[in-house]
């Protein structure tokens, strides 16, 4: 549990070689987390990033997860919360897409739906679910700027980024009140290897920054972060801008 300090003493993090999920515990090992699970496909990178974690103190596991199998989800993480209480879940995964592609291959923009939203919302109630039955927890939820208005270069992942964020507030309001804090984080573009070679963006971010972010919203007990935090009042005024005024900008 939660010691007097704050921090989580276990963390989950959905999607265990995310870039913004590995910076987050490790910035939370830094600060008294002693149990890491790393949930994702096994991979030689899972074992990597868990050995990497292990390096710094704390007792780090992995566990196979997909998050294109729903019907596993239940099982799977029921398994990581029956060895112990979890203080903190941290819903990392997602792809990118690729828009060009994806428009002319629906499959592919399906996999991209069925990834950061399904795949999201089984795996989001299944953990909600089990935090609420322990009493207590936190579940982060990495949503994006993106889905807060769908740009024309990358509609189908924003789509999908809009889908979770609605969802994951709708969870948050269901969870009030249960010991369960639920946080939705949108960071804007973050330099990371799944946006290499895309152009950068303003207010671009890092992984680290949004670790703080994450960090400094736990404390406060916050129910949305933006990353940085000017993106709040970027994408508000996007979100109001007339749509022909929007079309015409190059986003």
């Amino acid at each position: 549990m939660k010691d007097a300090f704050g921090p989580p003493q276990s963390l989950l993090v959905l999607g265990g070689t995310s870039e913004i999920g590995l910076a987050t515990a490790r910035r939370l090992i830094a600060r008294r987390t002693r149990t890491v699970w790393l949930a994702g496909r096994h991979a030689p990178s899972l074992e990597d990033a868990a050995a990497a974690l292990r390096a710094l103190g704390p007792d780090v596991r992995t566990v196979a997860f997909d998050a294109l199998d729903p019907h596993s989800h239940e099982e799977v993480l029921g398994k990581v919360f029956a060895e112990g209480d979890i203080d903190m879940v941290l819903l990392a995964f997602g792809v990118l897409g690729d828009q060009a592609n994806d428009e002319s291959d629906p499959p592919a923009a399906v996999r991209v739906a069925q990834t950061n939203y399904t795949g999201a919302l089984s795996a989001s109630l299944v953990c909600a679910a089990a935090l609420q039955q322990q009493g207590h927890g936190s579940l982060v939820v990495l949503s994006s700027a993106a889905g807060e208005r769908a740009r024309r270069a990358n509609f189908i992942y924003g789509s999908s980024k809009a889908g979770l964020d609605a969802f994951a507030q709708g969870l948050g309001d269901a969870m009030h009140g249960t010991g369960v804090h639920v946080m939705v984080v949108r960071p804007g573009f973050v330099r990371t290897k799944m946006t290499a070679g895309l152009p950068t963006a303003p207010l671009t971010t890092t992984p680290e920054a949004v670790a703080a972010a994450i960090e400094l919203g736990l404390r406060r007990r916050s129910e949305t972060v933006w990353v940085p935090g000017a993106m709040r009042v970027v994408m508000s005024g996007l979100r109001h801008l007339p749509r022909p005024l929007f079309r015409r900008l190059p986003l």
